[in-house]
């Protein structure tokens, strides 16, 4: 028998909320407003969260803080929309890691994903957007969903569909899907197509959990695009964060967990499946690459509290404290950093697409020694 959420502290349960992590001090605040946000709904279960880089808690300190109090095994739930590298292979590595040195048993759960309950919040962050604006009919609205963008082609595809969802449960005239980063489009050239369309109103929702530099950049790109078109009205949606519904997906994969139910889709998975394109990745180790930036806490000092983009006002990042280091690249999330040497990341391969960023190209050695990205 599957034990409720009330019965779990006396049977020794916590919880963790595994994130990425960033040096932006809004984005850490409002992910740590999402794990307080859970404990009420959590019966008393001790609640956790941490991260894989560039803020603190760390996954392994967060899982310490539940040992300590009395917690004998953990439900682990990725704070990801979709399940890429960081969810398939830099979380699990750290929490098999930390299971096998300390015997605890550590359930990792799904994604948040494609989820009847996080379109509901979607549609209602469009929503207020439309509802604070004059009426323009949906019909002639164009929505534009902006992904964080991957090298996995299935976390890709998971945004269009979002998107589809989202257009044909409004009824918007027309849909579109862009990415901050790592694939392509990218946000501003795919605005730029996107306005040719003729459509009156185009909607720019950013579908991403927390704040950062690549919700400023969005919102940058957006701008941009919008003072060469005032002929069309453009409107920026907010991101997600930490609605109901938001919380309410966290305590679902709480519970498939539970009932042996956390499944991922591994039959597109690049990793397990051939995927068109992707061939050469199948059977590669899963592996952190974040070990290096583990609880690395350098803030960033050139925004006050919320990013403005100012680090990265071209797409190229300004190094932090003074460091120089020998190459720069972006994982599409919320933060760039730069060293010398490799991640291990697989060159990804349409880097050259002239709707996207150049940023996962394969590496080579500069005359210095150093890793290089092209």
């Amino acid at each position: 028998m599957i034990p409720s959420l009330s019965e779990l502290k006396a049977k020794g349960y916590g919880v963790l909320i595994c994130g990425h992590g960033s040096r932006n001090k809004l984005a850490v605040e409002e992910f740590a407003q999402l794990a307080e946000g859970l404990r009420p709904k959590l019966s008393g279960i001790p609640v956790e969260h941490g991260y894989l880089e560039f803020a603190r808690p760390i996954l392994r300190d967060a899982l310490d803080r539940l040992r300590e109090q009395g917690v004998q095994r953990v439900l682990a739930v990725p704070a990801m929309l979709f399940a890429a590298g960081h969810a398939k292979n830099d979380i699990p590595s750290v929490l098999n890691t930390y299971s096998a040195e300390w015997n605890l048993p550590i359930d990792y759960g799904r994604e948040l994903g494609v989820d009847r309950l996080m379109i509901a919040a979607a549609g209602a962050r469009i929503r207020e957007t439309l509802e604070a604006a004059p009426a323009v009919p949906l019909a002639d609205t164009l929505l534009v969903v902006v992904g964080r963008g991957s090298s996995d082609p299935d976390a890709n595809s998971n945004v269009a569909k979002v998107t589809r969802m989202l257009v044909e449960g409004f009824g918007f005239g027309w849909g579109e899907t862009v990415y901050s980063g790592v694939t392509f489009p990218l946000v501003e050239p795919g605005l730029r197509h996107v306005v040719r369309l003729g459509f009156r109103r185009i909607v720019v929702f950013p579908y991403f959990l927390f704040s950062g530099v690549l919700v400023s950049r969005i919102r940058m790109h957006t701008d941009k695009v919008a003072a060469d078109h005032p002929e069309i009205d453009f409107l920026s949606a907010p991101y997600l964060g930490d609605h109901p519904l938001v919380l309410d997906t966290f305590v679902e994969r709480l519970e498939e967990v539970l009932g042996g139910e956390a499944v991922m889709n591994c039959s597109l998975c690049k990793y397990r499946a051939q995927v068109l394109g992707f061939e050469a990745e199948v059977g590669l180790a899963q592996a952190s690459h974040h070990h290096h930036v583990e609880g690395l806490t350098e803030g960033c000092d050139l925004c006050e509290r919320e990013c403005t983009g100012a680090c990265q006002p071209d797409g190229i990042p300004i190094p932090l404290g003074g460091h120089s280091h020998a190459h720069e690249h972006s994982h599409g999330h919320d933060h760039s950093h730069d060293h010398d040497h490799s991640h291990g990341h697989h060159p990804y391969p349409h880097a050259a697409h002239p709707l996207g960023p150049s940023t996962l190209g394969p590496t080579k050695t500069s005359g210095n020694g150093n890793a290089t990205e092209t």
